[in-house]
């Protein structure tokens, strides 16, 4: 059986699916999975086993309209319909994520109106599943392939399929990753996250704090960095805090690289928490405006104790100006998130 999944973004939300596609090739070995997927998350789909090929397609990538996106999606249609896939399972629910499904000419499953994030998108499913909205994204994901692919709800605790790729990741790395590896030990700081959930970072000063803890037992900071916003964010907090260490612009595989080797992770709701998380790697990580995704023994997850949080915006109602301290991320003190990791820090 030739299947066609569609799950495009975001890192977070791939990351969520991997234990769904564990489920499915213990279940059914008779299923041949390609992945159509944004082509930033393209290497984390690679890093599964079940997974046979990505295609690499982002519609917000392109201009909107003109004969460029007509000739791409055109082009696509061509190339996944000459697969003769026997279905697409379109796992995201969104309307961009359904059409796209509808290109490879096969039956297409999805959620049903009340599990879709966009209920409307349902309607171009011709297989329509309701998943409760109550689990984790990650349980979610793995009771949706579950009716689809017709086998026993799954239960237990979740396997990412990585195993084969942290020993890849252990072996040696360029010259540049190594010396971040061998040097002192570290834990990894996933300060930022997207620009439209900015009210989800944690006070720089939070991080100063936390980083001169980590110093006087002899710990590295690495804190990375994409876009000028964060390295400027970055460079304040190594100004005040000298064991704090910028890393250099980095694709997922040399993070995948740098992760094996840390200690722990202090992070955001963002996807490098769930990378750092699905990799086995210990941590904390820090909810305000949204709730907890991760279920793990190794992940500590603290809630902000505001009355308010979690409220699921993207804004904070609480303040007038976006500069202003986001009362949910200041009430999550260094001194806990600091007692959450110190033991993970002393385990062996």
């Amino acid at each position: 059986m030739k299947v066609l999944l569609v799950r495009l973004s975001s890192l977070g939300d791939v990351l969520h699916t991997l234990p769904a596609l564990t489920d499915l090739q213990a279940a059914r070995g008779d299923v041949l999975l390609d992945w159509l997927i944004e082509p930033a998350f393209a290497p984390v789909a690679s890093w599964h086993p079940v997974v046979r090929r990505s295609w690499e397609f982002s519609l917000r990538q392109r201009p909107r309209g003109g004969k460029e996106l007509l000739r791409a999606v055109g082009r696509l249609r061509r190339e996944l319909r000459a697969e003769a896939y026997d279905l697409a399972l379109d796992s995201q629910g969104l309307y961009k994520s359904a059409f796209l499904a509808h290109l490879a000419g096969a039956r297409v499953a999805g959620l049903s109106t009340r599990s879709a994030r966009e209920p409307l998108a349902s309607y171009l499913y011709g297989q329509r599943h309701v998943v409760p909205w109550g689990p984790t994204a990650i349980q979610r994901n793995r009771e949706l392939f579950a009716q689809v692919f017709a086998y026993p709800r799954p239960a237990g605790a979740a396997d990412y399929g990585l195993a084969s790729q942290i020993e890849r990741w252990r072996g040696p790395a360029a010259a540049g990753i190594e010396t971040l590896r061998q040097s002192t030990p570290f834990v990894l700081g996933f300060h930022a996250t997207s620009r439209a959930w900015q009210n989800k970072e944690w006070p720089a000063n939070h991080w100063v704090r936390l980083a001169q803890r980590l110093g006087e037992i002899g710990y590295r900071l690495l804190l990375p960095a994409v876009d000028e916003r964060e390295r400027l964010r970055v460079e304040s907090i190594t100004m005040a805090a000298p064991n704090v260490q910028a890393l250099p612009t980095l694709n997922l595989e040399d993070l995948g690289r740098i992760m094996v080797a840390a200690r722990a992770f202090v992070g955001m709701d963002t996807g490098l928490s769930y990378l750092a998380a699905a990799l086995g790697l210990p941590g904390v990580t820090l909810y305000g405006p949204t709730a907890p995704e991760q279920a793990s023994r190794q992940i500590t997850v603290l809630q902000s104790a505001e009355s308010c949080a979690p409220c699921g915006s993207t804004r904070c109602r609480r303040i007038a100006t976006p500069e202003e301290p986001i009362p949910c991320q200041e009430s999550l003190l260094p001194e806990r998130v600091w007692a959450a990791l110190a033991p993970l820090l002393a385990a062996p």
